[in-house]
C-alpha cells in the first residue's frame, strides 16, 4: 500500500511520520529528491537525495518522477524507481507537499492520503521560528504558501490535527492499520481461512 501524508511546512509532518516509522512494521519511506540545501541534521539519502537544479532538469526530462514540483522555490519531487521498489517490498509511506500529493492522486488510485494540520496559524509561525532551521524571509514565505496549501485538506481522505505530537502520532498509525485491514487489501489472505469453514 502507498500512504501519503502531507501538509504545511511546519505542521509536524515529519516528525509524525518519523515515529510512525520506528513503531510500525512492514512500513519503508520513501526518500524524496531536493535541490534545496542541506541543512546539517540532514544526511543524504536518508531525509532526501540533494541534487543539483541541472540534475533535477534532467530526472524530470527523462520522466523520472511520479510527482515533482517547484516548493519555496527549490524542487522536491518522487522517484518512480524509489517507490516501486519499495512497493515491492513493504507499505511506503511519502512526506511530500500538497502539489505532489494532488499529483500521486492522479496516479495511485487506491492510496491513502492524510492531510497534518496545525492547531491554529500562529502556533505554526511559532514552530517555524522556534526550529531555527530557516531565514526570516524563508519563513515568511512558507506562511504565505500555508495559507494557500491549508485549502487543499478538503481532498484528503484523513485529517490528523497536531497539538499534540503523542495523539497525532498515534491518529496516523491508526489509519495505516485500518487501512491495512481493509477487504480489498486482505481478500487474498484470508482466502484460506474462508476455505476453512467449507
Amino acid at each position: 500500500m502507498l500512504f501519503v501524508v502531507t501538509g504545511p511546512s511546519g505542521s509536524g509532518k515529519s516528525t509524525i511520520v518519523h515515529h510512525v516509522l520506528s513503531d510500525l512494521r512492514n512500513l519503508q519511506f520513501s526518500v524524496s529528491h531536493t535541490t534545496r540545501p542541506k541543512r546539517n541534521s540532514e544526511e543524504d539519502g536518508r531525509e532526501y537525495y540533494f541534487v543539483s537544479d541541472k540534475e533535477f532538469e534532467r530526472m524530470i526530462a527523462r520522466k523520472r518522477f511520479v510527482e515533482w514540483a517547484v516548493v519555496h522555490g527549490h524542487y522536491y519531487g518522487t522517484s518512480k524507481k524509489e517507490v516501486e521498489e519499495k512497493r515491492e517490498r513493504k507499505d511506503v509511506i511519502l512526506d511530500i507537499d500538497v502539489q505532489g500529493a494532488a499529483q500521486i492522486r492522479r496516479k495511485y488510485k487506491k492510496a491513502v492520503f492524510v492531510f497534518v494540520l496545525p492547531p491554529r496559524f500562529q502556533e505554526l509561525k511559532r514552530r517555524l521560528e522556534e526550529r531555527g532551521m530557516d531565514s526570516p524571509a524563508v519563513i515568511r514565505q512558507r506562511l504565505r504558501d500555508a495559507k494557500k496549501e491549508i485549502r487543499e485538506y478538503v481532498h484528503f481522505g484523513y485529517i490528523v490535527v497536531n497539538d499534540r505530537l503523542d495523539k497525532a502520532v498515534l491518529e496516523l498509525e491508526s489509519i495505516i492499520l485500518s487501512a491495512r485491514c481493509r477487504l480489498e487489501v486482505r481478500k487474498k489472505d484470508i482466502r484460506p481461512i474462508v476455505r476453512s469453514f467449507h
